[in-house]
């Protein structure tokens, strides 16, 4: 096999743009992602089944159809509708935050849940309204069991970052489907992207696990 190492070096600044953006992407997603995520799992864990109904709605529409449909409508449809034309990679973020978010949301809902109702009591006595206990002493707890599940939904998005190339967001897979369409080359192009994922998902990891053993010690 004739493993051609220059048509890496011709695409390295194309690859190192393409990696700048998929951290963009993956770090935007995250972070529309778990805001949208813990205010629809807070919204999932109310009383009243009719207002928790659009939550219940959402998370099963998101977690129950693919994100590559999600891209597209969201590409073709969603952005089109309001911005008059279409965005690739305002339409990937959208995207990937509104899939995240419904993941994120059932995590935050499990966590929340795992802690005793005990602990809600006992701030309650103390004078806390619900807001303020959730805040103050439900979140901190659930949140430390929360790290794990969020750490691998956090690895996953920045994988499924890679659907964006399909409405040519100029991110990794992008600039490797032009590597392997001009060269007619599958060996070079594609280990080379998943070289670069697999070092952004192993840097990760790294971060993850160095928090979770901070907060675990504090």
């Amino acid at each position: 096999m004739d493993f051609r190492f220059d048509i890496i070096a011709e695409y390295t600044p194309f690859l190192v743009k393409g990696t700048l953006l998929t951290i963009g992407l993956s770090i935007a997603g995250i972070l529309i992602g778990t805001v949208l995520g813990l205010l629809i799992g807070l919204g999932k864990l109310v009383n009243n089944k009719l207002a928790a109904f659009p939550f219940n709605l959402y998370i099963t529409f998101f977690r129950g159809t693919p994100l590559f449909v999600q891209i597209l409508l969201v590409h073709f449809g969603v952005v089109p509708l309001f911005m008059g034309e279409t965005n690739a990679i305002i339409a990937a973020i959208i995207a990937l935050s509104l899939n995240a978010a419904a993941y994120i949301a059932e995590i935050f809902r499990a966590g929340i849940q795992s802690i005793d109702r005990g602990q809600m009591e006992a701030a309650r006595s103390l004078g806390m309204n619900q807001r303020q206990a959730m805040r103050y002493v439900i979140l901190p707890q659930a949140f430390k069991r929360m790290i794990p599940p969020l750490g691998n939904e956090f690895i996953v998005l920045i994988k499924e970052s890679s659907l964006a190339a399909v409405i040519t967001a100029p991110e990794i897979m992008y600039w490797g489907r032009a590597m392997a369409g001009q060269y007619y080359k599958v060996w070079e192009p594609y280990l080379t992207a998943a070289l670069i994922y697999l070092i952004l998902t192993i840097s990760l990891s790294f971060l993850l696990n160095r928090l979770e053993r901070r907060l675990n010690t504090g």
